[in-house]
């Protein structure tokens, strides 16, 4: 036998089990996951904060300011900066943070996938995937820490108002 026959016959096996293995997929319910739009992220974040237990972050639809707080063991800092989303799921806080001790850049990036009706969303580059939103959505959902009002801004301005006063008075 030829290795031509040898591989038109190992080709012919394969193209008639693939079709049993992808109405198996499809059977079993595993859909694959599909990355949210920008416009989708954007609708989601856009003039909402999001609470974090040691304070959180306000995503401005108007210009992309993003701006945040944070008082984590007694250490207070602020966050200045913009919110980008793009058609691959990805939501990203560009922003310096500042603290008494001083100021850098971060850049915390989230990706967003959806099954269905169902988000996932997990820290990138490498963090694990969780459910952001269930179907129907529960109580302990991270999408219900998104808040359409504006809890942060306030605080962050008077910390950095308190800490500039500081740093006029060394």
């Amino acid at each position: 036998m030829s290795i031509g026959s040898r591989l038109y016959g190992a080709a012919l096996a394969l193209s008639l089990c693939l079709p049993v293995v992808a109405h198996g997929a499809e059977a079993a319910g595993k859909a694959a996951p599909t990355p949210l739009s920008a416009y989708e992220l954007y609708r989601m974040y856009g003039d909402r904060t999001w609470t974090w237990g040691t304070g959180g972050g306000h995503f401005f639809a108007e210009g992309r300011r993003f701006v945040a707080w944070t008082n984590d063991k007694g250490k207070q800092s602020f966050a200045e900066g913009r919110w980008v989303v793009d058609d691959f799921g990805q939501l990203c806080m560009r922003a310096t943070w500042t603290n008494a001790e001083g100021a850098g850049r971060a850049s915390t990036c989230f990706g967003h996938q959806k099954i269905g009706k169902v988000i996932y969303q997990r820290r990138q580059p490498d963090g694990n995937w969780y459910v952001f939103r269930h179907a129907t959505a529960r109580d302990d959902d991270e999408f219900r820490k998104l808040i359409p009002v504006d809890t942060v801004s306030a605080k962050a301005l008077e910390l950095k108002q308190v800490l500039l006063s500081q740093e006029v008075a060394r």
